[in-house]
């Protein structure tokens, strides 16, 4: 259900708004609530990375295993290349 919010935009904003939403073809409203929706993803997927790679840190540091940044690319290219390479070995720090 939606709720109703107030905005108090400034004018300079408002007028930079208009013609970005006539350009889309939506309205000024319509157009806004596409641009909230669009950050509010971002920050949730900024969110999400933030913590995946503070839980990589962790594992990381828990085990000491890492990969040589070298044979990781080569693998990544083979692969990209359509062939079945051997996954890269890890190296202690």
């Amino acid at each position: 259900m939606a709720s109703t919010t107030t905005l108090k935009l400034p004018e300079t904003l408002k007028k930079r708004i208009a013609p970005l939403a006539e350009a889309s073809g939506k309205t000024p409203h319509a157009w806004m609530l596409e641009a909230l929706e669009t950050q509010a993803t971002v920050a949730e997927q900024r969110s999400r990375l933030i913590e995946d790679a503070l839980l990589s840190v962790s594992e990381t540091e828990r085990t000491g295993r890492v990969y040589a940044a070298q044979d990781v690319r080569k693998y990544i290219l083979a692969r990209a290349a359509g062939g079945k390479p051997r996954r890269p070995k890890p190296v202690r720090r």
